[in-house]
């Protein structure tokens, strides 16, 4: 686990309420605190879709942040900054196991239930922490280890500045 400090919050905002770059991601919760305080829990109510053609990947628990961001885009704008915010993304599961796999990891990715990536916005500062999931206890840390070395690459080769705490 690791916890990097956002240096560039304009910037940052961008990419994470504008752009595609968290698009890899599905939103487990978003807590925002403007005027009132909104949450959005994420997860995904099958039965809202039915056999549709437009439900969410099936082995997805949440919906996908291309998905949410609009919304938590429209609860943020305005002349105010927010009092804070919060959010719990998940790499996409076809994406972690193939982190895991690409980096010849000794934990299967059938034990892996998520890489998350929280994002806290205090009113100041924004912090991001990374943190893994597992099904069961493993001794290995290896996945967290590979999971922080991946997020600090995806931010950097995304230009999003950071300093680590």
């Amino acid at each position: 686990m690791i916890a990097l400090q956002i240096t560039s919050m304009k910037q940052f905002m961008n990419h994470l309420l504008v752009a595609d770059t968290f698009e890899p991601f599905l939103l487990e919760e978003a807590v925002i605190s403007t005027g009132s305080t909104f949450t959005i829990d994420g997860h995904v109510n099958r039965e809202f879709y039915g056999d549709s053609e437009d439900a969410p990947d099936a082995s997805w628990d949440f919906r996908p942040w291309g998905e949410l961001k609009g919304l938590c885009f429209d609860l943020i704008k305005g002349r105010r900054t927010p009092l804070s915010f919060r959010f719990v993304l998940h790499l996409m599961p076809e994406k972690a196991a193939a982190l895991l796999e690409k980096e010849n990891c000794d934990v299967d990715s059938s034990q892996l239930r998520a890489l998350v990536l929280n994002i806290r916005y205090d009113g100041e500062k924004a912090v991001l922490t990374t943190g893994t999931a597992f099904h069961t206890f493993l001794l290995s840390r290896e996945p967290d280890a590979i999971w922080d070395r991946a997020a600090r690459q995806y931010l950097s080769g995304k230009g999003i500045s950071y300093e680590e705490l």
